[in-house]
């Protein structure tokens, strides 16, 4: 049996960002049937977009 790691969260800090409706409902029909929430899909977003202003 492989040795068991307890694995960590990462610090986050709470925001509060106001979206519009039809962004909304365009990550929620992305997101619909995955196993995914609607922050983690904001967070790979914004992660994309930061990877792509990088270029």
């Amino acid at each position: 049996m492989g040795n068991f790691k307890i694995p960590s969260i990462p610090p986050t800090t709470n925001k509060t960002i106001r979206f519009p409706n039809d962004v909304i409902e365009q990550v929620e029909t992305a997101i619909q049937g995955k196993d995914c929430t609607f922050s983690a899909f904001v967070i790979a977003a914004v992660r994309a977009a930061l990877e792509n202003m990088e270029e």
